[in-house]
């Protein structure tokens, strides 16, 4: 049976034959579509008027995807947290105290933490998690010191070159994310991550941004928020609830691990949003949602549903309850506001309990 080939090819019939020979002899069986456009993509820029410097970053990234995939390949089923914060945060810094206990009780409750394995909070957060629930990714600096003594030697370390390889794999692998002071790099982390979740580029996830007791850096930036950007409508009222202010680790922890106590993924098929919960609503329940949060739903009433075809086809969670809806893909925030509901519906599973082990 001749293979159907991706409508992304090469444009010359020998070469894609060629590509196909070459998948076949590396042993590709799974995702060859993909892995085909790959190739068919390097086989693009040979014949583009492309610089050396351009070819090099395409490598690097690349190469250091590749690693990186393969380091968090073993832990797919894990949770996880990212944590993120300055690398100049001593250790007597409270702000340090703060990380290392959230990660603690994370850690105690079965999630790994991932973080930028720098000094620092960095730090912080992997003595909390203990080096056997700790992941690091490390930028490769001139002027900084390598990996720190938590996560040194760890075959769950990753070595990159560039930021943007770094930032996705730090966001892309976590359930949830810790945000303390720091800062461009840290500014830089929570807004782009604020941006992802916002325009649904990101899964839907909890955001905590932890200060130290009656620290006043994160009440300046939602003080920044609310009167510069909120009001100049340069983001929208419901989109506060994309993140959560505290300075307790308890609290903290209760928000990551209590987006999960109900919320387990979501998964967009054709026209319809499928949310896999832990515990299926009543029918009360599910009008009252359908009420409540009528402004996004196009299409009508939210409704419970099994698996759809294509959730099948991929033995996606099939075995978890669902309810689908026609979401309008623009409330984000209204979305984040129906998931805390969800978790608070009295058919939800109970809260879990938290310890620090």
């Amino acid at each position: 049976m001749t293979e159907r080939l991706p409508r992304y090819r090469t444009g010359d019939e020998d070469l894609d034959r060629r590509i196909t020979e070459l998948l076949d002899a590396a042993g590709a069986g799974a995702n060859r579509d993909q892995l085909f456009q790959i190739l068919v993509t390097g086989v693009g820029l040979a014949g583009d008027d492309v610089e050396r410097l351009d070819l090099k970053i395409t490598n690097a990234a690349l190469r250091e995807l590749r690693g990186a995939f393969r380091v968090f390949a073993p832990y797919r089923s894990a949770r996880k947290v990212t944590m993120f914060g300055s690398a100049r945060t001593l250790p007597d810094d409270p702000l340090y105290a703060q990380a290392r206990q959230t990660a603690r009780l994370v850690a105690a409750a079965g999630w790994m933490v991932v973080t930028g394995a720098g000094p620092g909070i960095m730090a912080a957060g992997m003595e909390g998690a203990g080096r056997d629930q700790s992941m690091g990714i490390n930028i490769r600096l001139p002027f900084e010191q390598g990996a720190n003594e938590f996560i040194a030697g760890d075959p769950k370390l990753v070595e990159m070159k560039y930021f943007f390889t770094r930032k996705l794999m730090l966001l892309k692998e976590s359930s949830g994310f810790v945000v303390l002071p720091g800062g461009y790099g840290t500014l830089d982390e929570a807004l782009e991550l604020l941006t992802l979740m916002q325009t649904g580029k990101a899964d839907p996830a909890p955001v905590v941004l932890l200060d130290a007791a009656n620290g006043s850096y994160w009440t300046a930036f939602e003080h920044f928020m609310r009167t510069e950007v909120l009001s100049r409508g340069l983001v929208s009222p419901e989109d506060r609830v994309l993140y959560r202010i505290t300075d307790d680790p308890q609290e903290a922890t209760a928000e990551v691990l209590g987006f999960y106590r109900n919320y387990h993924s979501r998964r967009v098929v054709g026209h319809r949003m499928v949310i896999r919960l832990q515990a299926e609503p009543t029918a009360a329940e599910l009008a009252g949602l359908s009420d409540e949060f009528a402004d996004i739903c196009v299409g009508g009433a939210i409704e419970a549903s099994g698996p759809l075809p294509a959730e099948v086809a991929d033995h996606d969670d099939v075995a978890l309850p669902r309810i689908v809806l026609e979401f309008d893909h623009i409330g984000l925030g209204r979305l984040r506001s129906m998931i805390d509901r969800l978790n608070r519906l009295s058919s939800a599973p109970p809260a879990r309990s938290m310890t620090a082990g």
